[in-house]
């Protein structure tokens, strides 16, 4: 009798932790978890309050992704392009090498913020499940988009997306 007490606590606690889990997950309509990470080149503590009142574009990335390959160039033209309408991309990095994120940076240099997330904890508490994963939050940091991977092309509809977010009030 007290083994199938055991388990049932046992069998308790995980089901109430997988549901603390789900409910922090980012989902469309939902708040963006409100990050706090170092950023790669000065380890400088930034958070998604920073870029409140502007469209942000939160793309989860590892130097190993050969779709950000493509993304990168892609999503620094788009940041040029619409920073002065207020829109940000925050490139959160998994590597847990800081080297390899500073090759990769070298080899495809951007204009936008890079933070760390080495032990995976808020790629985690966004789902990210394949790489890059991006998150298109509003201006009241609220996602309105989800995006899993990337070729040549998504900046179109991406952009599309943006432009719109940027346009309401």
């Amino acid at each position: 009798m007290k083994l199938k007490k055991k388990f049932c606590i046992a069998t308790i606690a995980m089901i109430t932790s997988i549901n603390c889990v789900i409910a922090e997950a980012a989902e469309i309509g939902q708040p963006a978890p409100p990050f706090r990470l170092p950023a790669l080149q000065n380890d400088q503590p930034t958070s998604l309050n920073q870029f409140s009142g502007k469209v942000v574009y939160l793309d989860f990335w590892a130097s190993w992704c050969a779709p950000c390959r493509t993304s990168f160039p892609l999503l620094n033209k788009m940041h040029e392009k619409l920073k002065t309408q207020g829109f940000e991309v925050v490139g959160i990095n998994l590597d847990e090498d800081k080297t390899n994120a500073e090759k990769f940076l070298k080899e495809f240099p951007i204009g936008f913020t890079v933070l760390r997330d080495a032990k995976g904890e808020w790629a985690d508490q966004f789902v990210v499940e394949s790489m890059p994963t991006s998150f298109l939050i509003d201006k009241k940091g609220v996602v309105q988009h989800i995006h899993h991977g990337f070729t040549s092309g998504d900046e179109k509809e991406l952009e599309q997306k943006i432009t719109t977010l940027l346009a309401q009030k």
